[in-house]
C-alpha cells in the first residue's frame, strides 16, 4: 500500500537481460554455452527454413556468400557474422528466442576474436554459411538444421583452439 507501480517495456530483449546478465557473471564453459547455443540456433534455424520471406531468404544467402570478401579481414568478417547469424533469428518470426540467441552469441566473444584470426577459420565459416543458405533457399529444414549443427560444431571446436584447450564437447 502506498507502493509505486512501474510499467516497463517489455520487449524481447529487456525480457532477456536479466539472462545475459547472469550468464556473463558465471564462468565461461564452451560446452556448456555450445549446448544452450544448439537448443536455441537449431530451433530458431528450423523455423526460419519454415517461414522466411523470400526477401529474408534473399538477405541471407547475401550475407554468406559477402563473406568471401572477408577472408584477410577477421574484423570485418566478426561484423557480417553478427548480421548473418541476425538475418538467420529475424527469418525465424520469433523475437524471444531471438533475443536469446543474441545473448548466447554475445557470450564469450572475446575468445572468438582470436579464434576468427586463426588461418583457414574465416574461410570454413563462410563455406559452412553458404550452406545453410542453400538449404535456406531450398527451404531444406533438415540440411538446414544439420549445416548449421557442423557450423556450430567448428565454432565451438576453435573456441576451444583458440583458449589453447583441446577439444572435448558434446555432439
Amino acid at each position: 500500500q502506498g507502493g509505486r507501480y512501474t510499467v516497463t517495456d517489455l520487449s524481447p530483449s529487456r525480457l532477456v537481460a536479466p539472462f545475459s546478465a547472469m550468464l556473463s557473471s558465471m564462468e565461461y564453459d564452451v560446452d556448456e554455452h555450445f549446448e544452450a547455443r544448439a537448443v536455441v540456433d537449431l530451433e530458431l534455424v528450423r523455423l526460419g527454413t519454415e517461414r522466411a520471406s523470400d526477401e529474408q531468404r534473399r538477405r541471407i544467402m547475401q550475407h554468406a556468400v559477402d563473406g568471401r570478401a572477408f577472408y584477410e579481414d577477421p574484423v570485418a568478417f566478426r561484423l557480417l557474422d553478427i548480421e548473418f547469424h541476425q538475418s538467420l533469428n529475424d527469418a525465424a518470426g520469433n523475437a524471444l528466442l531471438s533475443a536469446l540467441a543474441q545473448g548466447l552469441y554475445d557470450i564469450g566473444l572475446d575468445v572468438r576474436r582470436i579464434a576468427s584470426a586463426m588461418p583457414g577459420n574465416i574461410e570454413k565459416s563462410v563455406a559452412q554459411h553458404i550452406e545453410v543458405a542453400e538449404a535456406f533457399q531450398a527451404r531444406d529444414i533438415s540440411a538446414a538444421v544439420a549445416a548449421y549443427r557442423r557450423h556450430l560444431e567448428h565454432v565451438r571446436d576453435t573456441t576451444f583452439a583458440a583458449m589453447g584447450r583441446p577439444v572435448r564437447g558434446r555432439t
